[in-house]
């Protein structure tokens, strides 16, 4: 961490709760970038950046805010808040781009309870890196779908978390998280492992008989996406919640 620049994390669950003390500006912006991203990886259920101690000296470093936030919409699929601005860049954030996209509060204590209110539907199981892995994921979001009264993505779901799992068997070869997540409109889908190799589909070949499963994703997902987490990646897909 730039020493212009401190992070401090601490969780009041399910929320985390990230303090910045320090300057914020460009030269700044991307160790903060890399400590929210490394928060998210966590998976808290939600995110909120207290801002009291931060001077911002550049307004354009209120971008990484933004990036966040969009970041933690695909994976984890978490609310991001910021709290206390000062007066400054308080109003920075309301002339700029990041407050449409982050909530501000004044308060921390009141950011915590809006994000926690904020947090969604959710299951995690964790699986074993063997074939019968891909038929527990379908079964488990087959049964989220179910009580989450979601018919139509039930089979979608399913085989695109199969998919998921399936590369993390054949590539990965790690113990994964699997978590599914309603969070409207969209039906989060994750695979966390092991393997710090990016996920990719394969080139295309009509005379193999397998490889063709994140093209499957791809066609079916709305996006998509592959992502560090931790000391491996987060393999991500999101699906109409219909």
């Amino acid at each position: 961490m730039s020493d212009r620049i401190t992070c401090e994390v601490r969780e009041v669950a399910p929320v985390a709760v990230i303090r910045l003390s320090g300057a914020l500006d460009l030269g700044t912006m991307r160790t903060v970038h890399q400590a929210l991203n490394g928060a998210l990886a966590a998976q808290p259920e939600a995110l909120v950046i207290d801002l009291a101690d931060v001077a911002v000296r550049d307004r354009l470093a209120l971008s990484v805010f933004a990036a966040t936030a969009r970041r933690a919409e695909e994976w984890p699929a978490v609310p991001v808040v910021l709290c206390a601005p000062p007066p400054v860049a308080a109003r920075w954030l309301a002339e700029s781009t990041a407050c449409r996209v982050v909530p501000v509060s004044a308060d921390c204590e009141e950011a915590t309870r809006f994000a926690g209110a904020a947090t969604s539907l959710r299951v995690r199981a964790r699986f074993e890196p063997v074939a019968e892995a891909c038929r527990r994921a379908r079964e488990l979001v087959v049964d989220a779908c179910t009580r989450w009264n979601l018919p139509d993505a039930a089979g979608p779901a399913a085989l695109v978390l199969s998919e998921l799992v399936g590369n993390v068997v054949r590539h990965a070869g790690t113990p994964m998280q699997v978590t599914v997540t309603l969070r409207r409109p969209y039906l989060h889908l994750a695979v966390v492992d092991g393997s710090e190799s990016p996920a990719q589909p394969a080139g295309v070949d009509l005379r193999a008989e397998g490889g063709r499963g994140l093209m499957l994703v791809r066609e079916l997902a709305q996006r998509w996406g592959s992502v560090p987490a931790g000391q491996g990646k987060a393999v991500w897909a999101m699906l109409p919640a219909a």
